[in-house]
């Protein structure tokens, strides 16, 4: 039984489906954006992060975290192991 407003989409051999356009549209998504997914109560979940923007935020967290970094590449270790831990275990 389709929902109201519920579109059909055909998975392709590698698995992969498209976002109709109005739902891109309406949850603000666009190229260069991450999606993250899980299985939470027996159906796929998918939760879209923006890309980085290319406005310095050096020392804004500071007080909020205990994470720390000095070089570029400990902050795309430190990045990665984020996006490891909110996909969970694959």
């Amino acid at each position: 039984m389709r929902r109201k407003n519920e579109m059909s989409v055909t998975v392709g051999e590698k698995g992969q489906v498209t976002i109709e356009k109005r739902i891109r549209q309406a949850l603000g998504i666009g190229p260069g954006w991450r999606a993250s997914q899980s299985i939470e109560d027996g159906r796929l979940v998918m939760r879209f992060h923006p890309p980085r923007h290319r406005r310095s935020l050096a020392g804004i967290l500071k007080d909020a975290t205990t994470v720390r970094v000095e070089t570029e590449e400990e902050f795309r270790e430190v990045a990665e192991a984020a996006w490891a831990a909110e996909a969970g275990p694959s």
